[in-house]
């Protein structure tokens, strides 16, 4: 059986749950957590949804509610769940995403597409990334006007790809590029290989294909013999993004791209900061409510000594995959 803990929140206490959310692996058991608004526009009317494989006990309950100061004298609401797939229900119903060129849906809800429009069916899957949150619509802005801008890349490279989305639209945009798309979770990339097949996206390691693998951060042979890309994209945390600065700096080729997202708008400065001290520049920002989504270029060196090759290791913490 599956149950489920309801808690009322804030929107800031829900996202600052998600930007710290490490404390949540040693949980026993440990929960998925959702949040969601309960009154539109209304930022004060938020709550989460924790959902247990197993019934908690009393002090898991009450360190989740420790960790929401709107939910401190609320009582907690514990309901078991019939024996289905509550993450993928959790996900149903989303509406279709329009961001640029892109329009993003589900089969049970399609809507009217927009004329023109490169069009890709997501599924509500175990894996983050269905284009519905404000970090994943700005990247496809943002892969829409480098394209409308005239960049053309060769070499492009998805970490933290989640369901493949951003992977794909990237493809979509650049059909002759060599690209790969990466997850520290397994079943992540699982649903990435589903959602090709869906799409029509071939899968492989030639040229206008998307090539696979489960990696922590860019600590895999196939990402690393593929550096240096023109484009890197990671839709990721704010915290992984800043302990992965320098293998994204490895991996990435002087005057090539790298898209950031995931992060808050208060934790961009402090990114942005950490990728400064590497070598890129701020090219370009688009603020999604609170999600900004970053376009960064790395400098061109002139020494003699410029490297060819990225041969970095760093490894992504675990638990850190791919998000929205």
């Amino acid at each position: 059986m599956n149950w489920l803990l309801t808690l009322p929140c804030s929107r800031r206490e829900a996202e600052a749950l998600h930007e710290d959310d490490e404390w949540v692996a040693l949980l026993d058991p440990m929960p998925t957590i959702v949040a969601e608004e309960i009154e539109a526009f209304n930022d004060a009317k938020w709550q989460v949804k924790a959902y247990f494989a197993e019934k908690p006990a009393k002090a898991v309950l009450a360190q989740l509610q420790s960790r929401l100061p709107s939910a401190v004298n609320a009582k907690p609401v514990l309901e078991m769940l019939p024996d289905e797939d509550w993450l993928v229900m959790s996900q149903q119903g989303l509406k279709p995403v329009s961001a640029g060129r892109f329009y993003v849906h589900t089969s049970d809800n399609k809507g009217p597409v927009p004329r023109g429009a490169t069009i890709f069916q997501i599924e509500a899957s175990q894996a983050f990334g269905t284009g519905g949150h404000e970090t994943t619509s700005g990247c496809l802005s943002m892969l829409d006007q480098m394209k409308s801008s005239g960049l053309r890349f060769d070499h492009i490279a998805d970490i933290g790809t989640g369901t493949g989305l951003l992977a794909f639209a990237a493809r979509s945009l650049w059909p002759k590029a060599y690209n790969i798309a990466s997850d520290i979770d397994p079943v992540s990339i699982d649903v990435t290989a589903y959602n090709a097949g869906i799409n029509a996206v071939p899968l492989g390691q030639s040229a206008g294909s998307v090539a696979l693998c489960v990696a922590q951060g860019t600590d895999h042979a196939l990402l690393q013999s593929r550096a240096p890309y023109d484009l890197v994209i990671a839709n990721i945390l704010a915290g992984p993004l800043i302990e992965l600065a320098a293998s994204f700096a490895a991996i990435t080729q002087e005057g090539g791209s790298l898209i950031l997202a995931g992060l808050l708008d208060t934790q961009a400065d402090a990114v942005l900061a950490k990728y400064r001290r590497q070598g890129f520049r701020l090219q370009r920002r688009i603020d999604s409510g609170d999600w900004p989504c970053l376009w960064l270029v790395k400098r061109r060196s002139y020494s003699w000594q410029r490297p060819l090759r990225a041969s970095g290791r760093t490894s992504q913490p675990p638990g850190d995959f791919g998000t929205w």
